[in-house]
């Protein structure tokens, strides 16, 4: 989710006059729960580099670390006050602390494929972390994966676009990453969320007999 008044004329723009400071920061702050368009920060640098306005590895450089940073940052985020703002949030909704319990722990048995494949998933690449240290997953398991899926994800962002940058427009390019990532996240929502409710429709069909 990003800043819709930020366009990708002027994150265009801003990658041209900041460079590589703009790509670091970009998917820094998006991991921070910023709402910048980290990704296309990262896609419009490939594609510079692509143009040989940037220079590819320092452009991929520059994405991992903000990344990883930026994940590490969210982790302690999490870890330190994510609960208890977790639990203000699940009374607002009428969810018991109980039942944020059993999603904690659920979310606890899977963290390390969240906080690497999440990173090509929209939303999740901003959560995954944060939700990380709320679950309370040792940091040094936190920091192999973040550090595996940011340097997976920053690879393939920043490659597809040194690449197919081109073949194709820049604006095309952004608009299938974005399609995906999104197509990819309702098909993990309903992976998940389809066997809870056959559970909870089992449970009750049970329970009224």
């Amino acid at each position: 989710m990003s800043l819709e008044f930020i366009s990708l004329e002027n994150i265009q723009e801003i990658a041209h006059q900041y460079g590589y400071w703009a790509v670091f920061l970009g998917i820094l702050l998006e991991n921070l729960g910023i709402p910048i368009p980290g990704e296309t920060v990262t896609l419009v640098g490939g594609f510079l580099a692509g143009s040989h306005e940037l220079n590819y590895w320092l452009v991929l450089g520059d994405a991992i670390a903000g990344a990883v940073i930026g994940g590490i940052f969210g982790y302690w985020v999490g870890r330190i006050g994510g609960w208890s703002m977790l639990v203000r949030l699940g009374s607002l909704f009428r969810i018991s602390e109980t039942r944020l319990l059993n999603i904690k722990e659920q979310f606890s048995d899977n963290a390390a494929k969240a906080v690497f494949f999440g990173r090509f998933l929209a939303l999740l690449r901003i959560f995954a972390a944060p939700l990380a240290g709320i679950a309370e997953m040792p940091f040094g398991k936190f920091c192999l994966y973040n550090l595996a899926g940011a340097s997976t994800w920053a690879s393939v962002m920043v490659t597809l676009a040194f690449f197919a940058g081109r073949i194709i427009s820049l604006e095309q390019l952004v608009a299938w990453v974005s399609k995906f990532a999104i197509a990819a996240l309702l098909i993990v929502v309903a992976i998940i969320a389809i066997p809870l409710w056959l559970e909870a429709r089992q449970v009750n069909r049970t329970a009224g007999e």
